[in-house]
């Protein structure tokens, strides 16, 4: 008989800790558009990274970031260090597509052209291709290690290792030209740094997308965080029907709803089964919603085979969803739009107009000036020329500035392709002009039907009284 307790009783309190593991989630597979859409944008992306960086372009690779030389090849088109105003002008279209795409579809981003989901994807493909189906999987975990469990746990863990060593190599192929990265792997011969990358890159790709999976999607992204502040109400996102499907509850086929007084709802949770991320969209929009649309595909064909309207679960927006007109055209977008459009085609004409021609024009800064003779005044100048093409060229240099301004030597500058050099220019003058200094305008430029030229201003000294 238990003891009543007294004010001397000690009570145990259970203790919690601090770190609570993750329940694994075992993703149903989903079948219909959405579906195929997603595979599809897979299969693009993927064949997209794993296939570029073999191309080939005018006898290179079409793709490299050749970092030891400051050259980015991208088909054809050679951009220096100097052209870093290009990366932020992309940087600025990808943020303001994330923002005008969000605003209109949600979080169409995550659930189909992601790196985590694209990867994961992959990787579940090769899950259920050894272990099977979703009930498989389960039952495979819970059962007993046999000689059966080890080989699909080996198999599986093979086939992960293998694609992500194969990504962290797919990836070091854009830096270091992939016809000679491979050949050095085989030959055990790479450097630090590309052995680094190839295994850590791998190991990321490993752990993101075998691993850690939805939790990146629920912890570590910072998207899924401030995704609300680019959302309103006629924003189109995956919802659950209230009104339509509930009460929920089990039922016949052809059973009478308003009898049963039940609504479209079977409560089946295939929508819960299929889930990446192991949230019930029933329960309204969270966070943690990727908008992959599994949800959608696995509710519609429950809806077929019950006979009842497709839709229970369904892109909307919480407008249409209480019988409100939804704007898809509204002041955010609308901003969105021009600020992306416009920013996308100033970006493109600036790329297409760019002068593959760099010139620095220093004085020399030694002497303000040298008096050569009695009537011959001269400064000296350094020019700095990077030749951004993938072709030798012969410059000519020529001067504007007051009369009898003129060069003294050489104006012919020859560079080769890719090449960056420094060049003394020597410019002469008659002292008969005065005192002080005077503007003047130096050009770089070359002959022919693709005849390209650059301008720099500085200045003349001439003696002071």
């Amino acid at each position: 008989m238990n003891k009543p307790a007294t004010k001397d009783t000690v009570i145990p309190i259970k203790q919690e800790g601090m770190y609570r593991k993750e329940p694994k989630i075992y993703p149903r597979e989903a079948k219909g558009r959405f579906a195929r859409l997603r595979k599809l944008a897979v299969w693009v992306l993927l064949g997209l990274f794993y296939v570029a960086c073999w191309l080939q372009w005018d006898g290179q690779q079409a793709v490299l970031f050749d970092l030891p030389a400051r050259k980015f090849h991208i088909f054809g088109l050679t951009l220096w260090p100097q052209d870093f105003i290009y990366l932020t002008g992309l940087l600025i279209v990808a943020g303001l597509s994330l923002f005008f795409f969000t605003a209109l579809a949600g979080r169409l981003w995550c659930g189909f052209a992601c790196p985590q989901t694209v990867w994961t994807e992959v990787f579940l493909m090769m899950e259920q291709w050894v272990e099977g189906d979703r009930n498989k999987r389960i039952k495979l975990d819970k059962a007993p290690w046999t000689a059966r469990k080890i080989w699909k746990k080996s198999l599986k863990q093979f086939l992960w290792i293998t694609f992500a060593l194969w990504t962290g190599f797919t990836f070091v192929g854009y830096f270091t030209p992939v016809l000679e990265l491979g050949p050095k792997i085989l030959a055990l011969d790479t450097g630090p740094w590309e052995t680094f990358w190839v295994f850590f890159y791998g190991l990321a790709t490993y752990g993101n997308a075998g691993f850690l999976r939805e939790q990146v999607c629920k912890y570590m992204c910072p998207y899924a965080r401030f995704q609300s502040a680019m959302f309103d109400k006629d924003t189109l996102i995956i919802s659950y029907d209230e009104d339509r499907g509930e009460p929920r509850g089990k039922r016949k086929k052809n059973a009478d709803l308003e009898a049963l007084n039940l609504g479209s709802c079977v409560d089946c949770t295939l929508c819960v089964q299929v889930c990446p991320t192991g949230i019930d969209i029933r329960d309204g929009l969270q966070y943690e919603c990727i908008a992959c649309a599994a949800c959608i595909d696995v509710c519609d064909e429950v809806m077929d085979k019950m006979n009842y309207p497709r839709g229970l679960i369904r892109y909307t927006t919480e407008h249409a969803v209480h019988g409100e007109p939804t704007k898809v055209v509204r002041p955010r977008t609308l901003i969105y739009a021009t600020l992306l459009t416009l920013v996308t085609i100033a970006l493109v004409v600036s790329v297409f107009n760019r002068t593959p021609l760099r010139m620095e024009v220093l004085r020399d800064r030694n002497a303000l000036y040298r008096v050569v003779d009695p009537a011959t005044v001269e400064n000296v100048y350094t020019l700095k020329i990077v030749n951004m093409e993938d072709v030798d060229r012969n410059y000519t240099v020529s001067v504007e500035g007051p009369e009898g301004l003129r060069i003294d030597g050489d104006s012919t500058v020859e560079m080769k392709a890719g090449a960056a050099e420094a060049f003394v220019l020597r410019l002469r003058a008659p002292t008969e002009l005065g005192t002080g200094r005077r503007d003047i305008r130096v050009s770089l430029e070359t002959e022919g039907p693709d005849a390209i030229s650059v301008h720099r201003d500085s200045t003349f000294f001439l003696p002071f009284n």
